[in-house]
């Protein structure tokens, strides 16, 4: 089935729906709301095993707007079997008449180990995206033998017809340049340095060559934490919360702390510190102001890349990432609402000629 090609009025400019910790997922809802109206082209909506069951609430954004491409970030290949995935793209794509993108996430092996299921390997992830693309298809496959196991039918109903874009939701470079090498687009990570995003397309155009495929295939979302005009208490549950969480997580924060060339020592002196382990939970859903306060004294200023301060002064971070190699940005943190004074700033120092023909589809 043929879809329109969606095109808002800034396709390069996506946010991240519920930001971190919630309890209330309905606000999702005035928030794509809100992005739709101001015009921007993606939401992308991340899964947590409390309130943020990922199909649900992206079906509950398809059923709210008309032009916002729908977007997981991320979901995860070994958390469902193949056909009831599938299920999901294909009900999603078609309740959003074409807005849908899948987007997988690696995830933290010690977690995987904990819910007794394998970890997404790059074998696994290559034959997932290329069964996910057949079973779009209708396609019925028997006696399925690979990394991924042992199927003896996987099978969609021979009338659908979905094409779904795939995002890889990572920031590891050997990942990204896997990614460079299948899927049809990346979603990267919060408190990325420019150098490092830098460094991060490179490793997925890498990855293109190595694979035949057409140099600028892949499209890569930076994604930018923003805090306009804030105040402190604001700052340190959007900035140093959401950093302090990260950093929390063993394998995730020491990748950050690699991609981005920071001292690991510091990250171990952060993990051991007295005001980190009496946190009783994950930083960003149980910390006190008064608890973020202390620890924002423990990470140093240079890991905190975000666009904080003035609306033109955001402006100009985002313009930054296009610079230093993003076909988008994902705005984190803030909600629609929070961000309309920096759109009215970017406008003024957008790129506008390189977004002209560009749609919202992410991949």
């Amino acid at each position: 089935m043929t879809f329109p090609d969606y095109q808002s009025k800034y396709p390069e400019l996506g946010f991240y729906g519920l930001p971190g910790h919630t309890r209330t997922p309905r606000d999702l809802l005035k928030q794509v709301q809100d992005a739709e109206a101001m015009g921007l082209g993606n939401v992308m909506i991340s899964e947590r095993s409390d309130y943020k069951e990922i199909a649900a609430a992206c079906g509950a954004v398809a059923a709210v707007t008309n032009e916002i491409f729908i977007g997981t970030s991320g979901t995860n290949l070994n958390k469902r079997h193949p056909t009831v995935t599938a299920s999901i793209g294909s009900t999603l794509n078609r309740l959003s008449e074409g807005r849908f993108a899948l987007g997988l996430a690696k995830g933290v092996a010690s977690h995987w180990k904990a819910m007794g299921l394998k970890h997404p390997t790059y074998a696994r992830e290559r034959e997932f995206i290329a069964l996910m693309r057949r079973l779009w298809k209708g396609e019925t496959i028997t006696q399925y033998e690979g990394a991924l196991g042992h199927y003896p039918v996987l099978s969609m109903p021979a009338y659908l017809d979905e094409d779904i874009p795939i995002l890889y939701v990572g920031f590891g470079f050997k990942s990204l340049e896997h990614a460079g090498t299948c899927y049809d687009g990346t979603h990267l990570h919060t408190f990325m340095s420019d150098t490092a995003l830098t460094n991060a397309v490179e490793a997925v155009r890498k990855g293109e060559a190595s694979a035949g495929r057409v140099p600028g295939t892949v499209k890569n979302w930076s994604v930018l934490a923003t805090a306009c005009d804030v105040s402190e208490e604001v700052y340190l549950k959007y900035i140093v919360a959401r950093l302090a969480t990260y950093l929390q997580i063993p394998g995730y924060g020491d990748m950050l702390v690699q991609i981005n060339g920071w001292d690991p020592d510091v990250l171990t002196a952060f993990r051991a510190d007295p005001r980190v382990k009496s946190i009783g939970g994950m930083i960003d859903s149980v910390a006190t102001t008064a608890q973020l306060a202390d620890i924002a004294s423990l990470i140093p200023d240079e890991w905190r890349p975000a666009a904080v301060g003035s609306p033109k002064d955001c402006a100009k971070r985002w313009v930054d990432q296009f610079n230093a190699g993003a076909d988008g940005i994902i705005i984190h943190a803030s909600t629609p609402e929070e961000i309309e004074p920096v759109l009215g700033e970017y406008d003024k120092i957008r790129p506008h000629e390189r977004f002209k023909d560009r749609t919202n589809r992410p991949g």
